[in-house]
Order: C-alpha cells, then sequence, then structure tokens
C-alpha cells in the first residue's frame, strides 16, 4: 500500500556481526569451491583419484559448516538484540 512506511531499527552491532557471518559464510564457499573443482580435476588421472576423493569428502564436509554458520549468526544477533549495550 503506497504511504505506508515500515520502519526497523538495527543497531550498529548488529550489522557489523551480520557482515562477518556474511564474510565467514563466503569464504567457506569459497573454499568449497576449490575442493570440489580440484577434486573433480584430480579424478582424471587415476593416480590421484583418491586425493580427489578426499578433496570431496572435505567439500562435503564443509559443506554442513554452512548452515552452522547461519545458525551461529542467528543465535549471536538474537542475544546482541536482547542485550542491547548501552551507550557510552
Amino acid at each position: 500500500m503506497p504511504g505506508n512506511k515500515a520502519e526497523i531499527t538495527v543497531g550498529s552491532d548488529h550489522i557489523i556481526i551480520a557482515r562477518r557471518y556474511r564474510a565467514l559464510g563466503a569464504l567457506n564457499d569459497l573454499f568449497i569451491a576449490v575442493w570440489f573443482l580440484t577434486g573433480s580435476i584430480l579424478f582424471f588421472f587415476d593416480s590421484l583419484m583418491t586425493g580427489g576423493t578426499w578433496l570431496f569428502v572435505v567439500g562435503s564436509l564443509q559443506l554442513l559448516l554452512r548452515p552452522a554458520i547461519t545458525l551461529a549468526e542467528l543465535v549471536h544477533v538474537k542475544r546482541i538484540d536482547q542485550h542491547p549495550q548501552k551507550p557510552h
């Protein structure tokens, strides 16, 4: 509806925390891509296939970190929102 405005107050701590977790998630995704790409290349060579398999395992384990990072962010932000710091 035109004319209706929603106001959301977000503290600077919330923004800083969200950016840090977003950066951590992006770094995690980058490493996942590196492990899977490298593992795929190694799979072309019979002598390196075992190494490629281990990189797939590492990448798969790192995929488990994605929801863990998101959950950690949600818990951290909720804790900050429940106990806002007083201005100095």
